[in-house]
């Protein structure tokens, strides 16, 4: 099943993870997994957002990541995206100073993505703030992308 699939900053940064530690190895190791299935199945994209998020990476890691990203398509901005930020963060979507992760979604959900891959469970991935996140988006006239993290699609039976 060819899923739209919008990869957002923390994906690259775990694929390239060097970081000791099983739980970091684990998810660097699920990333990749899932980046070899999803890149032949599904149409990846980012933005350019997690492009300037990604060139504030330190050396060599951020040549890395944004290797990975080549071919991808980027979605581009609109005046409709910075409001729905500025909308989620009025109505406690994302945290104020969580303008990047509002950015993701409000992409993402404009776009019309089926899926928003990504590690960031705080504030995007996040199991509690799903039905806030949908309730607010179905309030802009918006479907939500589903919010998963690359173990989820990998052990869900979404297809990545």
């Amino acid at each position: 099943m060819n899923q739209l699939i919008y990869v957002e900053t923390s994906i690259p940064s775990f694929y390239f993870e060097t970081r000791p530690g099983a739980q970091i190895q684990a998810r660097r190791e699920w990333t990749r997994e899932w980046w070899e299935l999803a890149k032949w199945q599904d149409e990846l994209v980012s933005s350019l957002w997690v492009i300037r998020e990604l060139e504030e990476t330190p050396k060599p890691k951020r040549s890395e990541c944004l290797d990975l990203l080549q071919g991808l398509r980027l979605l581009q901005s609109a005046p409709e995206i910075d409001e729905m930020v500025e909308h989620y963060i009025a109505h406690k979507v994302m945290p104020a100073d969580a303008d990047g992760d509002a950015r993701h979604l409000a992409v993402a959900t404009f776009w019309k993505c089926d899926i928003l891959a990504s590690w960031n469970c705080k504030h995007i991935a996040n199991a509690n703030k799903s039905d806030h996140i949908r309730h607010v988006n179905e309030g802009l006239g918006f479907e939500t992308p589903k919010l998963i993290t690359p173990y989820h699609l990998l052990e869900s039976g979404v297809d990545p």
